[in-house]
């Protein structure tokens, strides 16, 4: 004998109040799984799933796994290994389906390898504060991701290197966002990083580079080599406070979308500040995550910060 779901459940409770409740289980099948994915990516596996036989069918489907985001979670009450788990269960359920992937904190070497085992027609790629990705995973993984169109790296210790392997293996390439930790860039330059841009990247429509130490024969450099660029972000680029006047007129005329630096922003330790701001954010992050299978310790650290 089959069991009553939880929506006819609900519906019929709802009737014995007189009041009018749709059951959820007579929505066209089309219409339930545009609901259900619009469901942040871990209530989906965690508990949407679970209600009913209809949806766990419908959460089944690779299609509902075409885009996967995990950002923005309290981080005091799903462990990074949860979380890991849950991400490699939906690159897998995506079935080569997965066109989008947001991963902010927990992202590793390890689930770079499933997404490129399991996703090769992923688009774009969002990565957050992973620390736990090295320049090595990163390269292994971009490798055999070859339609990617977007990639966003936010404040990852990943070098010139794992660009320089990005723009090669990737010439569809056209939105780049790369923001370095300021606590590993800290004051020194990085033409590196822009010459692994210009030339590997010549199809770049978009390009914020913002905070990073890069100087005006990195700029020129880009400037050269990513002709098709519309959009580009040099704000907080210490180096770049004191543009040429000829430099800013190029950047002025070629770019159509562009922040260039304030200097009106920059004291004289406005840079230290930062990085000693993103090294202390980076060491309350690691921390959390070897607590984060304590409860104790995960109360004691919430009530302190509080």
């Amino acid at each position: 004998m089959m069991m009553p779901s939880a929506c006819s459940i609900a519906s019929k409770k709802a009737k014995g109040d007189g009041t009018t409740v749709p059951n959820w289980l007579e929505l066209p099948r089309e219409i339930t799984a545009n609901i259900l994915q619009r469901l942040p990516t871990v209530q989906i596996v965690t508990s949407a799933c679970l209600v009913c036989p209809q949806w766990w069918n419908i959460c089944k489907d690779p299609l509902m796994w075409r885009t996967i985001h995990m950002a923005g979670f309290d981080y005091f009450t799903c462990s990074f290994r949860e979380l890991a788990k849950i991400c490699q269960y939906a690159i897998e359920r995506s079935c080569g389906h997965l066109i989008d992937i947001q991963i902010e904190y927990f992202g590793s070497d390890d689930i770079l390898e499933c997404i490129a085992q399991s996703a090769s027609n992923l688009r774009c790629m969002q990565l957050v504060e992973c620390f736990q990705i090295s320049d090595k995973g990163f390269i292994d993984a971009v490798r055999k991701l070859p339609k990617l169109e977007e990639v966003r790296i936010s404040l990852c210790d990943l070098s010139s290197n794992s660009l320089e392997a990005l723009g090669r293996s990737c010439p569809l390439l056209k939105v780049l966002q790369y923001a370095r930790p300021l606590y590993v860039s800290s004051i020194g330059k990085e033409d590196h990083l822009a010459l692994a841009i210009s030339e590997t990247m010549s199809k770049l429509c978009y390009l914020d580079i913002q905070r990073t130490s890069i100087t005006n024969i990195g700029l020129l450099a880009i400037l050269d080599g990513c002709p098709l660029l519309e959009y580009l972000d040099i704000d907080e680029c210490f180096h770049l406070k004191n543009l040429s006047n000829n430099l800013r007129k190029r950047c002025i005329e070629q770019i159509k979308d562009l922040r260039l630096p304030n200097p009106n922003n920059y004291g004289e330790y406005d840079h230290i500040e930062i990085a000693c701001k993103r090294a202390h954010r980076k060491s309350v992050t690691i921390l959390t995550n070897l607590c984060s299978n304590s409860y104790g310790s995960l109360k004691m650290n919430r009530k302190y910060q509080n």
